[in-house]
């Protein structure tokens, strides 16, 4: 590569990286985690010119991006074989929420293959890449898969002991790779495996592992196997094993092999490949000609510069945001002082025991409730001010007995083992649902007990060691109010992270409201005003009553369960500081999100604007954010907020299966909460203990 033509693909680079910063993040018809997940494995292959394709955003099934496929809003396969695609494979691949197909064989990938995989994959091909370094034992949660080829790529170690829970595979294609070592014993559970390549690679050991399996297909060519041939594997139709040391019951070593030797060793078949016969580089990696040499220096050199230039951009917009949230905080600071010198001083609540203990509240006057929309809200007590940053971290567990340190009851400790058996191994029969930090699945234990368990995702367990997950696990078990998803137990074993808890069985207030037509016929106009009146109650509870206060940053109708007699549990309390701060954009479009959130500020008035958006679909039935409706009727809260304060226009906008069985005034109130809720502003919005009384105040004359 010249000069001039290296300036070039730099320039090109700088160009990308900007765009990559000053492009708006754009989410349509696509499930907005898909989107995320595929911009993601766009970066990591390198930007390859594919059609239709966009760095950020972008809508994949609305727009059919190539080699894309789609079922509704959810992509669900990627087929992108001989594209002529370099870089490497996305490190969260198990971001996708819906992927079963992921084919991306014969082209030249390289990198690892990552351990974040999609649960849901049952088709998974990078045969003919250069993929290099181990076989992933996260390959074991893969229970859908059924045809998996990393053949022809530059993987060495061993396979791994990976396939308990593999019985639906039928195709295995591992040949012409560099893995050593014997055979994994769980290869025995394969009961649906009909081919098994394994050539052209230095496997040792013995065969035994595959005696019983119902194989059509096996090719064993070029490795090291020795000992007898079992008689059940002659049998097979086809059946190829040249080139292995057999006929001896004693296994020998593997042969010190060097590319520089001139001799056979004796075990050493005289057809075994050329790769196995070499420990070093294969040909294929090592350059042909100086001219070679020079480009891949080039290249070397331009992606140092891109990396470099990149490091700088993202350094220069930590500082500008670090400087932006320090003048914040400490406009913030000041705030806080002021309210302090000017207000009297609020007493201090009694945590001591688990539930509401506090003070009896006053009678509300009916006035303040008719001048609820007239007024702006009052200031929030200067303790949620000086904590409204707070970012809640987890508290690491001492299992010794220390002056600093107590001893914390945590709730019951599960085995993955035992979590794997309740639930079928995690099966998509038991499948509740899949948020942002992870998947929940129906648990039944074998009292008949039902339980439901709330599995990392690997991304985001990996960020967590064992002693902060279980700082983590002590603060949620913590939380326990009436109105909050009580933590029955946990599980931190082989490198799983997961949370049990109750389970609800009429599902959430989302699924009452949009899905299940049998419970939303129960959702009467009293109902829905008991369950915004008890959803309150449960972050009155986490903003101001508990101790540290809690943000839940994940507020919406999917995370307020309803129990047989429909009382509220709301979910996911505690969690906020699993949520990575590159979600805060998914947060912010899903139609929950606050203003703030576009500076990346979320704060306690944020979870307010949340609870507003969930009232506003109590009044109306429609969802927060409904791709299917009109443009301009597509965000619940840009529709709605203009015509809450014209009564003929609300009473449009009430949801039709209420059959007009409500009062007018009833209504006209329940609107004013949710006008000051979702105000642009967040010093308007109203803390979560004035909610509460508005509403209780509304139950008790029983509008």
């Amino acid at each position: 590569m010249g000069n001039s033509e290296l300036l070039k693909t730099y320039m090109f680079s700088i160009v990308v990286i900007f765009a990559i910063f000053s492009t708006p993040t754009c989410f349509g018809f696509t499930d907005p985690t898909d989107v995320l997940a595929i911009n993601s494995l766009y970066a990591a292959l390198g930007f390859p010119p594919l059609m239709g394709w966009v760095f950020v955003g972008g809508d994949p099934c609305l727009e059919g991006w190539q080699g894309i496929q789609c079922v509704n809003y959810n992509i669900t396969g990627i087929v992108l074989n001989d594209a002529n695609l370099g870089g490497e494979l996305a490190q969260n691949l198990g971001a996708f929420a819906s992927v079963i197909q992921i084919d991306l064989s014969n082209n030249h990938i390289g990198g690892t293959i990552p351990s974040d995989l999609p649960l849901t994959l049952k088709t998974f091909f990078l045969s003919g890449n250069q993929l290099k370094g181990s076989i992933p034992e996260s390959l074991s949660m893969l229970s859908q898969l059924t045809d998996l080829s990393f053949n022809n790529n530059h993987l060495s170690g061993v396979i791994p002991d990976s396939f308990q829970q593999l019985t639906a595979l039928t195709t295995l294609d591992l040949s012409a790779n560099n893995l050593s070592g014997p055979l994994p014993p769980s290869m025995v559970n394969l009961s649906s495996i009909s081919t098994l390549h394994l050539q052209d690679n230095h496997l040792t050991g013995v065969l035994e592992f595959l005696r019983d399996l119902p194989l059509i297909d096996l090719d064993i060519e070029n490795n090291l196997f020795s000992g007898p041939i079992p008689p059940r594997l002659l049998s097979i139709p086809n059946f190829r094993s040249n080139g292995n040391p057999f006929n001896t019951t004693i296994i020998p070593s593997p042969p010190v092999l060097s590319p520089s030797s001139s001799t056979t060793d004796e075990t050493q078949p005289p057809d075994v490949n050329p790769r196995i016969q070499a420990s070093g580089p294969s040909s294929s990696e090592l350059p042909h000609s100086s001219g070679q040499q020079k480009s891949q220096v080039a290249k070397k050199l331009l992606w140092v510069a891109v990396g470099g230039l990149l490091i700088l951009v993202l350094l220069t917009l930590a500082l500008c945001f670090r400087l932006s949230r320090w003048r914040k905080e400490k406009s913030t600071i000041k705030i806080g002082d002021q309210m302090k010198n000017s207000m009297p001083d609020v007493p201090s609540t009694n945590t001591s025991h688990h539930k509401d203990n506090k003070a009896p509240r006053s009678e509300v006057k009916e006035e303040k409730i008719e001048t609820i929309s007239k007024n702006p809200a009052p200031p929030f007590p200067p303790q949620l001010l000086a904590r409204e940053r707070i970012v809640v971290k987890p508290v690491p567990i001492s299992t010794s007995g220390g002056n600093t340190s107590k001893n914390v009851d945590l709730p019951q400790s599960f085995s993955i083992a035992s979590l794997q058996q309740y639930t079928n191994s995690f099966s998509q029969e038991n499948l509740i649902g899949r948020g942002i930090i992870g998947t929940v699945y129906r648990a039944q234990l074998p009292n008949g007990q039902l339980l439901a368990v709330k599995k990392l995702e690997n991304a985001t367990s990996r960020l967590w060691n064992d002693e902060d997950f279980m700082g983590l696990v002590s603060n949620v078990s913590k939380l326990q109010n009436e109105n909050i998803v009580p933590l029955e137990g946990y599980c931190c074993d082989h490198g799983q992270k997961l949370f049990v808890y109750k389970h609800c069985k009429n599902g959430t207030l989302h699924e009452a409201l949009h899905l299940d037509e049998e419970i939303h016929e129960k959702l009467s106009w009293n109902a829905r005003v008991h369950v915004a009146l008890h959803a309150a109650k449960a972050l009155e509870y986490l903003h101001e009553v508990c101790q540290p206060l809690v943000v839940h940053r994940n507020f919406k109708s999917a995370n307020i369960l309803l129990d047989e007699e429909l009382n509220v549990l709301v979910s996911d309390c505690g969690l906020a500081p699993l949520i990575p701060s590159s979600y805060i954009s998914l947060l912010q479009i899903s139609g929950y999100g606050a203003p703030e959130l576009e500076s990346g500020s979320y704060t306690y008035r944020s979870d307010v604007y949340s609870f507003g958006v969930v009232m506003l679909e109590l009044l109306t039935g429609r969802k927060a954010l409904d791709r299917s409706r009109p443009r301009g009727e597509q965000f619940l809260v840009r529709w709605a907020v203009p015509q809450l304060h014209d009564i003929e226009a609300l009473l449009r906008m009430v949801d039709p299966s209420l059959d007009a069985a409500y009062s007018s005034k009833s209504l006209s109130r329940f609107a004013d909460i949710i006008s000051l809720c979702v105000q642009a502003e967040p010093e308007f919005r109203p803390p979560m203990s004035e909610i509460v009384e508005n509403l209780l105040h509304m139950t008790k004359i029983n509008l």
